[in-house]
This record gives C-alpha cells, sequence and structure tokens, in this order.
C-alpha cells in the first residue's frame, strides 16, 4: 500500500505542477486570444476616435491624452476579463505599433514645434540687425574721420 500511495502522491504533485504551470503561462502570456480581443475592441475605438480628430493634431498631447488613456484603460480591463496579467509582453507590442501608426512623426516632448509669436520673435530678428547697421556705421564713421590718428 505504501508503493500505491507513494505513486498517487506522484501522479497528484504532478497533476498539480501541470495546473499550476499551466496557469502561469495563461497569466503572463494570455497568448493570441487577448491579442485579438484588445485589437477588436480597443484598437477598432482608438481608430475611430483618431479618425475624428484631424490628423495635424495627432501630436498633441492636450488633444489625444484622453483618447490615449482610453485604449490604455482598455487593454487593462480585457486583461482583467480575461484574467490575463496586464501588462505584459503583447501590450508593449500592441502599443509599438500603436505608437508606429499614429506618433511616428511627433517630438520627443510630445509637443508639436512651431515658431514663437512674432512679439517675441520679433526682438531676437531686429534687435541684431540694427547692431549690425549701428557697428557698420560706427567703423565707416571713424574710418572717415583722420584727424588723431598718427
Amino acid at each position: 500500500m505504501g508503493s500505491q500511495t507513494t505513486a498517487a502522491l506522484q501522479r497528484q504533485t504532478l497533476l498539480w505542477f501541470v495546473v499550476a504551470a499551466s496557469q502561469c503561462v495563461l497569466a503572463l502570456g494570455c497568448g493570441p486570444h487577448y491579442e485579438n480581443a484588445i485589437e477588436e475592441f480597443c484598437l477598432a475605438k482608438f481608430r475611430l476616435d483618431m479618425q475624428e480628430l484631424d490628423q495635424r493634431h495627432w501630436c498633441s498631447w492636450e488633444d489625444t491624452v484622453e483618447l490615449y488613456g482610453e485604449l490604455t484603460n482598455c487593454t487593462f480591463l480585457v486583461a482583467l476579463k480575461m484574467e490575463c496579467f496586464w501588462p505584459n509582453r503583447l501590450v508593449d507590442e500592441f502599443f509599438i505599433q500603436v505608437h508606429k501608426h499614429y506618433f511616428h512623426d511627433c517630438s520627443l516632448s510630445g509637443r508639436l514645434l512651431k515658431d514663437p509669436p512674432n512679439r517675441i520673435l520679433g526682438p531676437f530678428i531686429v534687435v541684431p540687425i540694427l547692431i549690425t547697421l549701428l557697428m557698420t556705421a560706427l567703423v565707416v564713421w571713424r574710418s572717415k574721420r583722420s584727424e588723431g590718428i598718427v
């Protein structure tokens, strides 16, 4: 009876190990079913929202922060419902693809690069021009004065 008990105990241990390992794999990897779900539910809505937004505003954080937050929350909620670990490798790859498609032309700061207003830009242009003209006039005036030069 001792060998039967040992064999049963080994089978139970092996069965427990297989179940635990499969749960860990499901929790960590989530597989293609999770990837399909976030593409169908989350990405589809994000695409529609981004199409409604003018493409010139895609790099404006103020205009996209809410949409991006909804996308992030959607991937989290789908993972929660499917009992997947979040974030995971699939989520990382998903967001890399989203960034490559929608935000590849954006600056690192997330702001649109544009010229400053004319009231700020004007002095930076006018002052050096005036100094250059003043210095040129001073050199010409000084060179025409011959007195005092030895």
